[in-house]
């Protein structure tokens, strides 16, 4: 037997190994059968309900943050600036107005959310949740 027919013989049985030893993928699941079991196999695969609970609950968490930057800290910051009105505050343009007082409450409001998102994750982290 020459060298070139060992070395095909032996890459022969490697692959036979190979193809033994690697992992056959999984049989896809059966399809479900009507348009209810079809509906309920979608929101499960999807996770649909916990996406709807969480935009929910965000919505909820946007309100609680704007009622606090307003009532709470707005307060606060209208002690350090005397007009009080900041997210009213404007610069006329012409006849128009550039409304930066409201863009700045937006990223404030911004600001606190991924404050309060940060410090949840860091807590999710520590108790080894993710």
């Amino acid at each position: 037997m020459s060298n070139d027919e060992t070395q095909r013989e032996i890459l022969g049985e490697l692959k036979k190994i190979r193809l033994a030893v690697e992992p056959k993928p999984e049989p896809p699941a059966p399809k479900p059968k009507g348009f209810r079991a079809e509906f309920k196999a979608f929101l499960e695969k999807r996770n649909v309900i916990g996406l709807a609970l969480a935009v929910i609950i965000g919505g909820a968490a946007g309100k609680l943050v704007s009622a606090l930057v307003e009532d709470i800290l707005m307060p606060i910051i209208s002690v350090v600036i005397p007009s009080g009105g900041w997210r009213e505050a404007s610069i006329p343009i012409g006849e128009d107005r550039l409304l930066y007082g409201h863009f700045a409450g937006a990223i404030l409001d911004f600001l606190i959310i991924a404050l309060i998102v940060f410090v949840i994750m860091k807590q999710l982290e520590k108790i080894g949740l993710e």
